[in-house]
């Protein structure tokens, strides 16, 4: 394939020194957080301990993204470690999609048909407080080289595996150079035809779409699909919308999942400027999940009935194509569960 002709929109200085130096550099400790974003230090000691459990991680361009003083901030309810993340509440467990009864291989999890999931890293450039995975084994995970070997074997074995979904942590943690290998090994198994990539980076990290990334992704004779994780409007800037327009201009599919959580994008209004703003960006909007019921994060937690009222709602707002179906994942199914939408006088917009 020839070289990409990369428009002039692009994020700036995207390169590989670039993205792993603010990596590097994101903000651990709460006190520094809360006193950056101007937030009382009365708010420190709970955000300390709850630390503990789950570390902070926020990187800079995250950050700036964060209204200063604003204890409502729904970007900031998503990296701040509250109290409310120590208490223990009854049905929030450690592993909440059973991922460990799917576990075959390290770093290898397969739970439905044609497709499988490798966590290519315990990394993430951002720790959001809801993460399923916050209590996940990554150290028994690693994928080193006899670990990958024993995945692509498996994978080889297995003809009905047609797609291959590279996770985390955050898979565009690893470095170009081992994303290469990685990819080249996937390409070389004939039956293979996709390869999805589920990554905030993109998000968090917008430089982190380098040329050769994009480049490498475009080379690949594998269709590439990117899952970003985007729950709030907020988050998308001209940065990320530039880092998407590369990733469009390599021929990847660039899809979006979300999550609904209390008091971050549980309105109707947040859905639609979340839909409308993605699709400006040239992202599209795929699913909606209801929370995983994961220890430490029950505050994020709203009812399916105030779920499904709200997609109802929304489809009363915005065309089919702009509606994210809304789904749980419950352990054992053959796929994800969609949930019935509550019905309403209203149709859905044409």
């Amino acid at each position: 394939m020839k070289p990409l002709n990369l428009v002039e929109l692009k994020p700036a200085t995207a390169t590989e020194d670039t993205w792993q130096q603010l990596l590097s550099q994101a903000i651990t400790d709460p006190a520094e957080l809360i006193r950056a974003l101007n937030l009382p230090d009365e708010m420190i000691p709970a955000a300390r301990q709850a630390n503990k459990d789950f570390s902070l991680r926020v990187p800079a361009p995250y950050l700036q993204r964060i209204n200063p003083g604003d204890l409502n901030d729904p970007l900031l309810r998503q990296v701040l470690p509250v109290a409310e993340e120590t208490e223990v509440v009854p049905g929030y467990i450690t592993d909440p999609l059973a991922e460990a009864d799917s576990n075959p291989h390290d770093g290898l999890i397969h739970k439905y048909k044609g497709r499988v999931l490798v966590i290519l890293t315990g990394a993430c450039a951002i720790n959001c407080r809801y993460c399923f995975r916050r209590h996940f084994p990554y150290e028994d995970n690693r994928l080193g080289p006899d670990q990958w070997q024993q995945v692509i074997d498996y994978i080889a074995g297995d003809n009905s595996i047609k797609e291959v979904i590279f996770s985390g942590g955050d898979p565009l943690a690893t470095n170009d150079k081992r994303l290469d290998k990685l990819i080249s090994s996937l390409e070389a198994i004939h039956h293979l035809q996709r390869l999805r990539i589920h990554s905030r980076l993109p998000v968090v990290i917008p430089q982190r779409i380098t040329p050769e990334l994009t480049q490498r992704l475009a080379d690949s004779r594998l269709k590439t699909v990117m899952v970003l994780h985007i729950n709030h409007a907020n988050e998308i800037d001209a940065e990320v919308a530039a880092a998407v327009t590369q990733l469009k201009q390599a021929d990847v599919t660039v899809l979006n999942q979300a999550v609904l959580l209390r008091d971050v994008n549980d309105s109707v209004e947040a859905l639609e400027n979340l839909s409308e703003d993605l699709f400006a960006a040239g992202i599209l909007p795929y699913y909606l999940f209801t929370f995983d019921p994961v220890a430490g994060a029950a505050h994020f937690d709203i009812a399916d009935a105030q779920a499904q009222a709200l997609m109802s709602q929304l489809q009363s707002r915005l065309p089919g194509y702009l509606v994210p179906k809304l789904a749980r994942e419950i352990p054992g199914r053959a796929s994800k569960t969609l949930l019935p939408v509550s019905s309403t006088k209203t149709t859905q917009t044409e």
